[in-house]
C-alpha cells in the first residue's frame, strides 16, 4: 500500500433470519463473510483493510434495528473504529426503508460509508450517493405517508369522542381504554367550578380549596394555575377537543353545562371587571405592614365626605388618645404611601440581580423553571398589577414587603425576597389561554 493512501478501517457485518443450517461447517453466514471479506481485499489499494471484530446476527429479522452485534457495530461507529460497513446485500443491514434512513444518518454523521458487494452499491461513488437519495426519497415518504394515516385515524377518533391517551384528567380513571368517572375525584373538580362562581378569582379559589383541604390525585394542595386548567378543560362537560374543533365524547360528564357556563361567563369578563363589586371592600394594602417610628403599626382607617372615600394610615397613638411626643407621623393618606411601595416593588422585580436570586431560589426548591421564565414571569406583573383582584395584590405585598417605617422625614421601604419564588411559580402556573380571557 501505497504510504499516500489512506487507510479506511472495514467492519463486515451478516445476517441470517433463522438459526436453521448455522451448525453446518460452512453456513450462509460464512458465505457473506467470505464474499465481503474478497471484496474489501480487491480494494486493497484504495486502502482497505479489515477490522478484526466480526458482526453477526443469527436468527435475527431485518425488520428492526433490535440485534446484538448491529448495536455493537453502531457502538464502534460512534466511538470511529469504523470507516466502511461492508454487506453482501442491503437487506442484510435492513428491510425497513425507515430504519435504512436511520441507518444512514448515523453513517453520515460520522463520517462512515456502506458498500453492498452484490449490488454494485456503495455511497463511496457520486452513483452510489445519488441511488442512495432515491432510496431516503422512498423512505421520506414512506414517513410521511405513515404520519398522515396516523393522524387522519387519530382525528377520526376523536370525532367519534374516544379518548386518545395522555394524562388522566383528575375526577376519571381509563378503564379499557375509556373515560370513566372517578367518585372520589369528581366531585373535588365539581367543587373547583363552584368556587370559583361563589367568588369570581382564581386566588380566593385556590385558598377556600386549600382551606377545606382539596388536593390533587397526588395529593398536593391545588394552585392558582391548577384551578385555571381545570376551568378550561372541556373533559369534564363530556366533550373532546382536536385542533380547535370541540366533539362530543364517550365518557359520561361530572360537571352539568349550567355550572360550566356560569363558570366561563365569568372567564370571558376581566378580573378587574369581575372584582368591582368587592372594590368597596378592599382590603388595606400595607395592614400589618406600616409602622411608626415608635415601632408601633399603623392601623387603616376610611371616612367619607362628598361621597368619596378616603383612606390613612392612622398611629395607634392617635387611636388610643395618648399625647403626641412630636416624633411619630399621626396619620398618613394611604394612596400615596401604597403607589410608592408598589413603586419600589415593581423596581425591584426589573432587578437583574433579583432574577437571578429568585430563579436559585425556585430551583433549590426542586423547580425546572428557567431563569428566561422567572424574567418574563416578574416583569409580566408589572401591567397586570391593576388586574389583580385587591386580595391577590394585598398577598403580594404581604409576600414581598417586610415593614414600612413612616417618620416626617419620609418613608423607610424594606423589601424581601423569599416569596418571589413561589410567586413566579404561581405565575408560570397560569395558562396562557386563561390569561388571554382574562385580558
Amino acid at each position: 500500500m501505497p504510504a499516500t493512501t489512506k487507510k479506511l478501517r472495514c467492519a463486515v457485518y451478516t445476517r441470517k433470519s433463522t438459526e436453521e443450517g448455522l451448525e453446518k461447517e460452512f453456513n450462509t453466514l460464512d458465505a457473506q463473510r467470505d464474499a465481503c471479506e474478497a471484496y474489501v481485499l480487491s480494494q486493497r489499494a484504495e486502502g482497505w483493510v479489515l477490522v478484526p471484530d466480526r458482526y453477526d446476527d443469527c436468527g435475527f429479522s431485518g425488520g428492526n434495528l433490535d440485534r446484538p452485534a448491529l448495536r455493537r457495530l453502531l457502538a464502534d461507529i460512534e466511538q470511529g473504529r469504523v470507516d466502511v460497513i461492508v454487506v453482501y446485500k442491503i437487506d442484510r443491514l435492513s428491510r425497513s426503508l425507515m430504519d435504512f434512513a436511520k441507518l444512514v444518518e448515523t453513517m453520515e454523521a460520522h463520517g462512515v460509508t456502506f458498500v453492498s458487494v452484490t449490488q454494485s452499491f456503495s455511497t463511496t461513488t457520486s452513483m452510489g450517493r445519488l441511488t442512495l437519495n432515491i432510496l431516503l426519497s422512498f423512505a421520506q415518504f414512506e414517513r410521511e405517508v405513515i404520519g398522515e394515516r396516523i393522524r387522519d385515524k387519530f382525528a377520526a377518533s376523536r370525532a367519534r369522542g374516544m379518548w386518545m391517551g395522555g394524562k388522566v384528567p383528575l375526577g376519571y380513571d381509563v378503564r379499557d381504554r375509556k373515560l370513566i368517572p372517578n367518585d372520589d375525584e369528581a366531585p373535588r373538580v365539581r367543587r373547583v367550578f363552584e368556587l370559583f362562581v361563589e367568588t369570581g378569582s382564581g386566588t380566593e379559589t385556590a385558598r377556600r380549596l386549600q382551606a377545606e383541604q382539596v388536593t390533587s390525585r397526588s395529593g398536593r394542595p391545588l394552585n392558582k394555575g391548577d384551578v385555571y386548567k381545570l376551568l378550561h378543560l372541556r373533559t369534564y362537560i363530556g366533550e373532546v377537543t382536536h385542533k380547535g374543533q370541540v366533539y362530543a365524547g364517550e365518557h359520561e360528564a361530572i360537571v352539568s353545562r349550567e355550572l360550566w357556563d356560569r363558570a366561563h361567563g365569568l372567564l370571558q369578563t376581566s378580573p378587574r371587571t369581575r372584582a368591582t363589586p368587592n372594590r368597596q371592600h378592599a382590603p388595606a394594602l400595607l395592614k400589618g405592614l406600616i409602622y411608626g417610628l415608635d415601632g408601633r403599626a399603623l392601623s387603616p382607617t376610611h371616612c367619607r365626605s362628598g361621597g368619596r372615600l378616603y383612606r390613612y394610615y392612622v398611629a395607634q397613638r392617635v387611636l388610643k388618645g395618648e399625647d403626641d411626643d412630636g416624633g411619630v407621623v399621626r396619620r398618613v393618606s394611604a394612596a400615596p404611601i401604597e403607589a410608592a411601595v408598589i413603586d419600589q416593588v415593581r423596581a425591584l422585580l426589573r432587578q437583574p440581580e433579583i432574577v437571578a436570586g429568585t430563579w436559585l431560589a425556585a430551583r433549590a426548591e426542586g423547580s425546572n423553571i428557567t431563569e428566561r421564565e422567572v424574567q418574563q414571569a416578574l416583569v409580566g406583573l408589572d401591567p397586570l398589577w391593576r388586574e389583580l383582584f385587591p386580595a391577590e395584590q394585598a398577598r403580594i405585598m404581604r409576600a414581598l414587603v417586610d415593614r414600612v417605617v413612616v417618620g416626617p422625614e419620609g418613608a423607610d421601604i424594606r423589601l424581601r425576597v423569599e416569596g418571589l419564588a413561589g410567586l413566579v411559580r404561581d405565575l408560570t402556573a397560569i395558562p396562557p389561554e386563561a390569561l388571554r380571557s382574562a385580558a
